[in-house]
């Protein structure tokens, strides 16, 4: 797999910049709110003060410094080294201490040996992954007895369309265990970037991701599926009276959510 993790390594060394410098996160409002969580985050997880939280594939860290600024003592893991180092700066720069590591995920324990209250992903992360029993056994390794994972994702269903073509279609198999390769131009974090992506990735079914959890160790507090996304991340989406996006024929879920706990 290691020559399809440099690929993504590169693309996400290209697109750490580009998104930093780009619309959609919005650097100059996160420096004065020092907050990018959602709703779902917040509420999943409560109040955080004093506890430890390992984020994993961070970005450049806007999140992990949104629970810092909550009070949460956090380590954040990406494997882009330019994420990394961004995320350092704006640790420094914003006042809000954190721990940034430049690793791929399934190699968190070899670099993080600490265990954590909470271990926290979202968004776009699982995709990345050719196999998630090492995902979920590097989470059950790190979290302390009576911790928290939590993650809220993309639901399934919306990988697989191909949406390098328009209008997008449905090419790719609900869990597919074949890699795919997408190459396209831009990335959904800057409109006006002209970088090339260049990204191997894999699809995982709901049951996929809850059994690994579940063959880790952990048990499964609740898990929720709901039709409105944070992000306008996919095509003809509207805005909602609840600030959610929407898709125009709103067949299946947009995120999922699912919060588990390793036992005492």
């Amino acid at each position: 797999m290691k020559e399809y993790f440099d690929v993504n390594r590169a693309t996400w060394n290209k697109k750490a910049i580009a998104h930093y410098e780009g619309d959609f996160y919005d650097r100059d409002a996160f420096a004065k709110a020092k907050n990018s969580l959602n709703s779902y985050e917040i509420k999943a997880l409560g109040d955080v003060t004093g506890k430890s939280m390992l984020h994993l594939q961070c970005h450049f860290g806007q999140d992990s410094l949104s629970w810092v600024h909550l009070g949460a003592n956090v380590t954040g893991i990406d494997i882009s080294d330019e994420a990394i180092e961004i995320a350092k700066n704006l640790s420094a720069n914003l006042n809000l201490p954190a721990n940034f590591i430049r690793c791929n995920v399934l190699d968190t324990s070899t670099y993080v040996n600490d265990t954590f209250d909470i271990v926290f992903t979202s968004y776009g992360v699982i995709g990345w992954l050719p196999d998630l029993k090492p995902w979920a056994q590097m989470i059950a390794q790190r979290l302390n007895k009576g911790g928290i994972f939590y993650i809220v994702e993309f639901h399934p269903i919306a990988w697989m369309f191909d949406y390098t073509t328009k209008p997008a279609i449905m090419k790719y198999h609900y869990s597919q265990q074949e890699v795919i390769y997408e190459e396209y131009q831009g990335t959904y974090g800057s409109s006006k970037s002209d970088m090339i992506s260049k990204e191997y990735g894999w699809n995982h079914s709901l049951s996929e991701v809850i059994q690994a959890l579940i063959n880790a160790g952990l048990t499964i507090d609740y898990f929720n599926e709901h039709d409105g996304s944070p992000y306008e991340v996919f095509p003809n989406m509207y805005k909602g009276n609840d600030e959610l996006f929407y898709l125009n024929e709103q067949l299946y879920p947009l995120i999922f959510e699912i919060k588990a706990v390793k036992p005492n």
